[in-house]
This record gives C-alpha cells, sequence and structure tokens, in this order.
C-alpha cells in the first residue's frame, strides 16, 4: 500500500492566539487528506453512503506533535494504510513542511452500517481499492 499525499495550506483560522496551528487543526488536515485518498481511489463517501450504506468514521486517533506550523505554511499531508481488514482500516498519517515531520497520527477507521451504527464489511471493491 503506498503513500498519498495532499497539499495543505496553514490559514489565520487554523491558528491560535500564539500564531501557531491549534492543535486540534491537525485533525482537520488529516481528515481532508482521508477523504481526498479515498477519491484518488475513485471512492465518494456520499455515494458510498447512499448507495452501499456505509460509512466511515473515526474509531481511534493517536497524535504526537514534534514542530510548531504557521501562518502561511505550506503543509503536505500523507495517509499511508498500515492495516487492511474486513471492518477498519488503521492509517499511519503525518503533516510535512519541507520534508520535515511536524505532525503525526495513527488513526483507526471503521466502516459502518450507515442506519444503525454498527460494524459492516467493507464491500469487495472497495476493500480491494484501498489494498492496492
Amino acid at each position: 500500500m503506498k503513500v498519498f499525499a495532499w497539499p495543505v495550506r496553514v490559514y489565520y483560522e487554523d491558528t491560535d492566539a500564539g500564531g501557531v496551528v491549534y492543535y486540534a487543526n491537525y485533525l482537520k488536515f488529516f481528515e481532508r487528506a482521508r477523504t481526498e485518498w479515498l477519491r484518488s481511489l475513485g471512492l465518494n463517501q456520499d455515494k458510498l453512503a447512499r448507495e452501499e450504506n456505509l460509512i466511515f468514521v473515526v474509531r481511534s486517533a493517536t497524535l504526537d506533535f514534534a514542530s510548531p506550523a504557521r501562518l502561511d505554511d505550506m503543509l503536505e499531508v500523507t495517509v499511508e494504510p498500515q492495516k487492511l481488514a474486513r471492518v477498519y482500516v488503521k492509517l499511519a498519517q503525518e503533516a510535512r513542511r519541507g520534508g520535515q515531520v511536524i505532525a503525526r497520527a495513527e488513526i483507526k477507521v471503521a466502516c459502518l452500517d450507515r442506519g444503525n451504527f454498527r460494524p459492516i464489511a467493507m464491500p469487495k471493491s472497495l476493500y480491494e481499492s484501498i489494498q492496492q
């Protein structure tokens, strides 16, 4: 499974009173990168919800911050599948500035039935798309 990268610019709204990216906003950056990663695989979350009756939810997230990002920084946010199971995928994500890792995350995303929020197996085509 290969690494996907998505560019993210730091805007004023992303920063705190100290002028650095507010820690919770890294979760937004990671979410955007995961959405674009799925799109790069030809997958659309809205379509999956409507047609397959499934949604993805973050089951767990572990973050580690190494260095602050600041207003106007251009970041590269990565997504790298680590483990794929029928009902979840574990992902390693990083936010990098100029090749320097400034934040890391381990995110476990579960696949749920949209109606009852119970775990559901990914359709074979979805599983295979992620596996590549």
